[in-house]
């Protein structure tokens, strides 16, 4: 019985990873968004980097 051999993974800027990419960048603004309207600060200033 012959094996099959799985395939090379693709690296570096294909489109499945753009599209995670875009997606969690979208989740990291929608979060600092919510952030800032809940604390009334900034989300530097809220963990205390500024």
């Amino acid at each position: 019985m012959a094996k099959i051999s799985p395939q090379p993974r693709e690296l570096g800027f294909t489109p499945a990873a753009e599209s995670l990419n875009g997606r969690l960048a979208m989740l990291g603004f929608g979060l600092a968004i919510v952030i800032e309207l809940l604390s009334g600060e900034g989300v530097l200033h809220f963990l205390n980097l500024v």
